[in-house]
């Protein structure tokens, strides 16, 4: 890939001390993705793997490639609520590969330091950004129905809570993006 101009989203190169300390940020758990790698103990051993790592996603992102092995999730149902023998009361969730998180945290790392350096989210941007809790827009929601009540004006609030979301998108549009998405592999 060229180099990055000043002002767009390149991807810098980690180390390995950086990319270590991003290992303490990984939930150690003992759910297996395909790969059948433990992540506990996968991260007891990431010091005698942290130099061939740090080498194998430094070129992942010079090259633009990334490893197809990595892609691919095992599809767990975890159980919601009501009769455990109804399929539609469980919610499918994605266990990755172990690897596959480390190029996540990287990315994540980057592309977070690129939208904060040039304040690219809107202030009301509460969800999944650090230091924005949920609870924030309440707040600011309370303050403009407070605003409103103290110059005798109405205050409307129109709120949606839909059980199952996931179940009440069309997946004929969703697959479709899906495969819009897919890229081919350079051989």
């Amino acid at each position: 890939m060229p180099p990055s101009k000043v002002d767009s989203f390149g991807l810098t190169e980690i180390t390995k001390d950086e990319l270590m300390q991003l290992s303490y940020t990984i939930h150690p758990s003992h759910a297996k993705g395909v790969d059948d790698i433990d992540p506990t103990i996968a991260l007891k051993s990431l010091p005698n793997i942290i130099l061939p790592l740090t080498e194998i996603i430094n070129c992942s992102f010079k090259t633009g490639l990334f490893p197809q092995a990595l892609k691919i999730a095992k599809v767990v149902p975890i159980f919601k609520k009501g009769p455990k023998d109804e399929a539609s009361n469980y919610r499918p969730i994605s266990v990755l590969p172990f690897f596959s998180k480390f190029f996540e945290k990287t990315m994540h790392v980057r592309l977070n330091n690129y939208i904060t350096k040039f304040d690219i989210l809107f202030t009301s941007q509460h969800g999944f950004q650090s230091g924005h809790s949920t609870f924030m827009p309440l707040l600011g929601m309370q303050n403009k129905i407070s605003i409103a009540t103290d110059k005798n004006e109405y205050s409307i609030g129109i709120f949606l809570d839909l059980a199952k979301a996931f179940d009440t998108i069309d997946h004929d549009i969703l697959l479709k993006n899906y495969q819009f998405m897919e890229f081919e592999t350079p051989s």
